[in-house]
């Protein structure tokens, strides 16, 4: 599959924006392992072929065990290899990525609810809808996956 066209160049206050609610959302207190895998799972739900090649290379280079990732599309069939706290935040983050299933049903939002406190939850929403965004620019553009290397965003100037 082609791009499109290179957004990032075409839009550079568009993509300084994006870029921007990262740093935001990483100073929310929730654990790093626990944000990779709502990015893999909002991604793999979205098809962001791009996104998931990242995430999943991120993933690995940090330590995620190959068996995590590979089954987070079962995730609550394999639920004992998830804590609690990231099976809440899978819940909230498929219910918000599939807002027409339930439009974010109290049955995802009460385990959310229980898992964090207020700031956390704040942060989790926050980066469910940023990687939802990253997914749609991505996918609308046809960003091509696969030449992702690790960490390759990690130095992008917002300010």
């Amino acid at each position: 599959m082609n791009s499109r066209f290179d957004w990032y160049t075409k839009s550079p206050g568009l993509a300084k924006a994006l870029f921007a609610l990262q740093p935001a959302v990483d100073a929310g207190g929730l654990e790093h392992a626990l944000l990779t895998l709502v990015k893999m799972r909002a991604s793999q739900i979205n098809r962001c072929a791009f996104c998931i090649d990242m995430h999943s290379k991120d993933a690995r280079a940090e330590g995620e065990t190959e068996q995590r990732l590979y089954m987070l599309n079962a995730w609550r069939e394999a639920e004992h290899l998830y804590s609690e706290r990231e099976r809440a935040a899978l819940a909230w983050t498929e219910a918000l990525t599939v807002v027409t299933d339930g439009h974010a049903p109290d049955e995802a939002y009460e385990p959310a609810r229980a898992a964090f406190n207020d700031a956390e939850l704040a942060s989790l929403t926050m980066a469910i809808i940023a990687i939802n965004a990253w997914n749609r620019v991505n996918i609308a553009f046809r960003t091509p996956a696969g030449g992702y290397q690790p960490g390759m965003f990690k130095n992008v100037r917002v300010a």
